[in-house]
């Protein structure tokens, strides 16, 4: 990117606020256009010791007070006052809202304290299955397959099955064997 001189940078920046001044804004803060606003009389004030008069600044003409019929009156009344019933209303409304809100924060902080606790049982549980690991291999690894066939053969006299003792079948499924029933002979 090339290198912009002082004017350049002045000249981009001039544009671009030329054109953020064209935009539309929304909301509470923008200008109103074309609005005149009340002019109060204000006196002016006179420091002590000035021989001046007091004159007052010209204000626009006061609002007149119109007089509102009675039906208007008595409207405004009902409208402003608050019946026995309106006031009851409120009443159990905010008791049902106190109650939910009370509510709400039992159920919540029962439920952060059941997550704590899972989330305890769950440390427990990671620690007990690596634990469970650890013993699982120190006792496979203290296991010695040949010594264990020699002493079965060597001093309790167990020997391998002959041909007529062992009898095959097939499966159909899965590659494991559930026997729930004595397996038949064959002839």
């Amino acid at each position: 990117m090339a290198k912009m001189t002082r004017a350049e940078t002045a000249r981009r920046n001039r544009y671009n606020a030329r054109i953020s001044r064209n935009t539309y804004a929304e909301g509470n803060a923008v200008r109103r256009l074309e609005e005149i606003p009340d002019r109060r009389q204000q006196p002016v004030r006179v420091r002590p010791g000035d021989s001046r008069s007091i004159e007052t600044v010209p204000a626009a003409l006061p609002r007149q007070n119109r007089q509102l019929s009675r039906e208007a009156q008595k409207n405004r009344e009902k409208a402003q006052a608050m019946n026995w019933g309106f006031v009851v209303f409120l009443a159990v409304v905010c008791t049902a809202i106190l109650f939910c809100s009370v509510n709400y924060l039992r159920y919540k902080s029962e439920i952060t304290a059941k997550m704590s606790t899972v989330a305890s049982l769950e440390e427990e549980l990671a620690q007990l299955k690596e634990d469970n690991d650890s013993y699982y291999s120190q006792v496979t690894s203290d296991v010695d397959l040949n010594r264990i066939k020699k002493i079965a053969i060597g001093r309790l006299g167990m020997k391998y099955p002959s041909d007529d003792q062992v009898v095959s079948y097939s499966s159909e499924g899965s590659s494991y064997v559930r026997q729930y029933q004595d397996i038949p002979d064959m002839k």
